[in-house]
């Protein structure tokens, strides 16, 4: 993204996830607080059926919700071992901090200092509250390492934390990705994350290169171009290298078989560009 600007893809990102609980019957994701964040006009060109946008729109909107989901199923199984600290990197306009279930956990938002300044000023405005289990660390992922900023948001690096990591690693250069990942194993053992990511555009078939090469062009509009790709085989190989025993990646088809089987409403991921993964020590 572009300095001194808040990112324009984490608001496209946000009105895909608000999209889903006018458009899309049932949720995958229950968020009660994705309109309001969006902002008031927003959200009323979606209640009367905005961005519903075709296919084309629903199989993204499908992956953009789908990750969320992926990552805070691999929180609460994370909490439910004992985890009491979240880390949720780029954190654009998320609201899990803001709608948290778990009295005991607390919530560290790291993203780029203007993306952050601009959250903030939007929670004020749509009287969104902040709970006291929130705590900003502005990072520049390019400039800082991820430990250096929550060291001085007071995160307690000793303790396990789980990470989730949503819409940031293909705008990286892959070696900083994979440093950020090696310090996340790095500051303790026991700490997990989940994450989405880009597969090169070499592996995809013919459909899954126009609809990659579309995006392309659109986020490189925006300034925020893609940089960093990666093959599954071979980040899992890493990953396990770096000190992460149990590493799961999800392609299209295990996707669609857990979290979308059985749906009539055609919504589902399709393409192959983006992958989940997860990652514990």
């Amino acid at each position: 993204m572009r300095e001194g600007r808040a990112s324009l893809t984490a608001e496209r990102v946000a009105l895909r996830r608000a999209a889903h609980q006018v458009l899309d019957r049932p949720r995958l994701l229950e968020d009660p607080l994705a309109l309001a964040i969006v902002g008031r006009e927003a959200a009323g060109t979606l209640a009367t059926g905005g961005m519903d946008g075709g296919a084309a729109a629903r199989y993204l909107r499908a992956f953009v919700v789908v990750r969320s989901r992926f990552a805070e199923d691999e929180l609460a199984r994370a909490v439910e071992q004992g985890v009491r600290q979240y880390v949720v990197l780029g954190a654009g306009l998320d609201t899990f901090a803001y709608r948290n279930p778990y009295p005991d956990l607390r919530v560290f938002e790291v993203d780029h200092p203007d993306t952050q300044e601009w959250k903030r000023e939007r929670l004020e405005t749509e009287g969104i509250t902040v709970p006291e289990s929130v705590t900003y660390a502005p990072v520049n992922f390019e400039r800082q390492t991820v430990d250096e900023g929550l060291r001085l948001a007071g995160f307690q690096s000793h303790a396990a934390a789980f990470f989730s990591w949503l819409g940031v690693t293909p705008y990286l250069k892959p070696e900083t990705v994979l440093a950020t990942f090696r310090r996340i194993i790095g500051m303790s053992s026991g700490n997990g994350v989940a994450f989405d990511y880009a597969v090169p555009r070499s592996t995809l078939g013919l459909l899954g290169r126009m609809a990659f090469d579309a995006l392309a062009r659109r986020v490189a509009a925006a300034g925020e171009p893609f940089r960093g790709f990666f093959e599954p085989a071979e980040l899992a190989g890493e990953l396990r290298g770096m000190g992460f025993r149990h590493v799961e990646d999800l392609g299209c088809e295990q996707i669609n078989k857990r979290y979308f089987a059985g749906r009539t409403d055609g919504l589902r991921v399709r393409g192959g560009m983006g992958r989940l993964m997860s990652a514990r020590g």
